[in-house]
């Protein structure tokens, strides 16, 4: 029984393998502890490089969900890396930062710090998780991987399950300059 057969008439073949294109990593910080989040930030540097945008530190009160593990108020912030890197880097990044968390675990068990990497692609932000859900997709050793936000029609567009802190003019404002400084880095090497 024959599966597939070569294509030898010189048709053209619409299922060509494409080498996906380099992607500029973020990570969003939160923590009670504002000193926290520079000194996370130095750790994920050691990782990917330089920062190379930040947005401002905001208080994050759109859920009460990591109060008791992590006390209140939260403070968050995100930040992109010049260091470009391959898309398929997302899981052993997702471990990594798990890692960190685990080692700063404060004696009643709780992180002091939470850490959500991802990646912004071409017209895309993809984050990283260990939880699974309708909406996300396993891209290996239990880390799965979401859509948050999408340039479509001119301008960054959340999906339906994209997080409420996502959603906000400082959110947007900054993923709109982590896409620019993407594309510059992509036009300025040709790739």
């Amino acid at each position: 029984m024959v599966l597939f057969s070569p294509v030898s008439n010189g048709a053209k073949v619409s299922g060509t393998l494409r080498i996906p294109r380099l992607v500029k990593p973020v990570v969003a910080v939160m923590s009670a502890d504002r000193e926290l989040i520079p000194l996370a930030t130095g750790r994920m540097s050691e990782i990917l490089g330089e920062v190379d945008v930040e947005s401002p530190a905001y208080v994050f009160d759109f859920t009460d969900y990591y109060h008791a593990e992590m006390g209140a108020p939260l403070f968050k912030q995100f930040f992109s890396f010049r260091q470009l890197q391959k898309p398929e880097f997302l899981p052993h990044l997702k471990r990594k930062t798990a890692a960190c968390e685990r080692m700063n675990r404060t004696p009643g068990g709780g992180r002091p710090v939470n850490l959500d990497p991802g990646y912004w692609s071409d017209a895309k932000l993809v984050l990283a998780s260990t939880k699974n859900y309708s909406h996300r997709i396993c891209i290996g050793r239990r880390i799965f991987a979401e859509i948050i936000l999408r340039y479509h029609k001119g301008k960054l567009q959340p999906m339906e399950w994209t997080y409420p802190d996502y959603r906000t003019t400082l959110a947007l404002e900054f993923f709109e300059k982590v896409r620019k400084s993407y594309l510059q880095q992509i036009a300025r090497f040709g790739i």
